[in-house]
């Protein structure tokens, strides 16, 4: 009886390199998208990012007051982030990685300028969007009183950081948004845990996601609790700024340059 031979276990993890690539062809994928594509997958991302405000909301509601209770509802801040990646959706601080690593491989002034309609387009349509679903949930009123009350408590933190400690703030969150999308290629049928572990970060951690934030700015607008100048210029501008470096300037240079010697 001929003896068996053992092979070797491959490797299953996805390498640096190959993820970097992943990522590099969805950027390039996405920016030569249509731009209705682009927007109306935008909207619908922003209406779907909105959930998380929701469901953070209800679980506060529901929750009785104790120290505990802020742990557990952060978790339905991931909600809407589960719906969003799972739905591939455009949200825009994921392009703050996918659409700047193509960038980095051949800077252009064609890249630049699809980098700009790219980051234009979904950004205007994430902000349409939970515009949409701030306005279903508080004028048109399909949550009770104390549902709506419960929005707008877990709303207000964002809204009562200066303006310099939302950008610093909104680093973080750019920067697990980004580590969640170079993650996923590696997760292998756990990529539902993967967006909780680093979107719960941002929950826990009160950190500053321009998507998410501009629901919960909507939401006290329009309960008139702020002023718009307000929300715009002191929230989201910020956590747009923050996001942007924490995801472009920190982790997607940190991501390149750990495979600029192996690409081609």
């Amino acid at each position: 009886m001929p003896e068996t031979q053992s092979r070797p276990v491959p490797n299953t993890r996805v390498s640096a390199r190959a993820i970097y690539q992943t990522i590099r062809r969805d950027g390039e994928e996405e920016m030569s998208r249509p731009l209705g594509s682009l927007w109306w997958s935008g909207v619908a991302a922003g209406i779907a990012i909105s959930t998380s405000v929701i469901a953070e909301g209800l679980l506060h509601s529901s929750l009785p007051d104790s120290p505990w209770r802020v742990p557990l509802e952060a978790f339905g801040y991931c909600v809407g982030f589960v719906l969003v990646v799972l739905g591939r959706m455009q949200l825009f601080t994921e392009n703050t990685i996918t659409a700047v690593l193509p960038l980095m491989a051949r800077t252009t002034r064609g890249s630049l300028i699809c980098i700009a309609r790219l980051w234009s387009v979904v950004f205007a349509a994430n902000m349409l969007g939970t515009l949409v679903a701030a306005t279903f949930t508080d004028v048109i009123g399909f949550a009770t009183p104390e549902q709506l009350a419960a929005f707008h408590e877990v709303s207000r933190p964002l809204m009562e950081k200066g303006w310099l400690e939302t950008l610093l703030h909104g680093i973080p969150a750019g920067f697990f948004v980004a580590a969640m999308v170079w993650m996923l290629p590696n997760a292998r049928g756990s990529e539902i845990w993967v967006i909780v572990i680093a979107t719960y970060m941002i929950a826990l951690g009160g950190f500053a996601h321009v998507v998410v934030g501009s629901m919960e700015a909507f939401l006290l607008v329009l309960a008139g609790e702020v002023a718009i100048i307000d929300a715009l210029w002191g929230c989201l501008l910020p956590a747009f700024i923050g996001n942007v470096l924490g995801g472009t300037v920190l982790f997607s240079l940190l991501a390149y340059g750990q495979v600029r010697q192996e690409i081609d």
